[in-house]
């Protein structure tokens, strides 16, 4: 019998739904490594679900501004003895796969991940062939993809932008998943903040916030604000050289601005 399809609904009651981040990379931006080892991932896997996480999402290869490529096996590699474990300490919670390539996706859904986290919005192929076939959940996020990597401008240019590039793009990825068939109910649309965008364009999209669920026809609790101590946040607080780890007072204020207009999930390091 075909598995029942995965559908947001039920974990959008009785709250904000705020998705732990766990970094299982030597270069993410915002930890620097300190989960690579199994046992430090599995460690702070069991604080964000002490801190309120109601869901974690698993990533091994970092999406940073100049981060190098990682092969399918050497990402699987990272990840299988962390779900492995998670199976063991945390069989109730549910577990995102934030990847961009297909073995790896497939592998994940077999070891028992619920949900998987394109940054490329499923562009590729495969990975929407997946998403077709899969009774899985679905986060399809924006960006502007450059060779095998993304469009990284220059962060502080100061040309002027408007959100509606942004919007378009997150449309594409809208109609790309309709056009496969699958439906709205497994899927969280993600704005994107920071990937292929400037400060300028990352305020214009903060800003536009508020109405972009009516532009998109989409619900605004149907889509996963991913703004966890990024660099936006720092600039638009005139204090861009805050590190990352520094930055979790304001990732909460920016979560309580976005919870007033209507959001309710939350793919973050600080669960508040």
């Amino acid at each position: 019998m075909r598995p029942a399809a995965f559908d947001w609904g039920p974990l959008l009651q009785g709250g904000p739904l705020f998705i732990g981040i766990l970094n299982l990379t030597p270069d993410s931006f915002s930890d620097g490594g300190r989960f690579v080892d199994p046992s430090a991932a599995l460690a702070q896997a069991r604080s964000l679900a002490q801190a309120g996480a109601r869901m974690l999402d698993l990533g091994a290869e970092s999406t940073r501004p100049g981060s190098a490529v990682v092969d399918a096996t050497t990402e699987w590699g990272r990840l299988e003895p962390v779900l492995a474990a998670l199976a063991e300490i945390l069989p109730d919670l549910p577990l995102s796969l934030d990847t961009r390539h297909a073995a790896v996706a497939e592998r994940g859904l077999a070891a028992g991940v619920s949900v998987i986290n394109d940054v490329t919005g499923f562009a590729h192929p495969a990975m929407l062939e997946l998403a077709r076939r899969s009774p899985c959940g679905l986060i399809a996020m924006r960006s502007r993809p450059a060779g095998d990597g993304f469009l990284m401008p220059p962060y502080t240019d100061p040309a002027p932008k408007s959100a509606e590039a942004a919007f378009q793009e997150l449309r594409a990825v809208r109609d790309r998943l309709r056009g496969a068939g699958i439906p709205h109910g497994r899927v969280l649309l993600d704005p994107g903040f920071g990937f292929g965008t400037t400060f300028a364009e990352d305020l214009a999209l903060w800003e536009a916030l508020p109405r972009l669920p009516e532009a998109l026809a989409w619900p605004a609790d149907r889509f996963c604000i991913g703004i966890s101590r990024k660099r936006f946040l720092a600039a638009r607080a005139a204090t861009p050289e805050i590190p990352p780890a520094r930055r979790d007072a304001l990732t909460t204020a920016a979560h309580a601005e976005a919870l007033a207009w209507g959001y309710r999930v939350f793919r973050t390091h600080v669960i508040g």
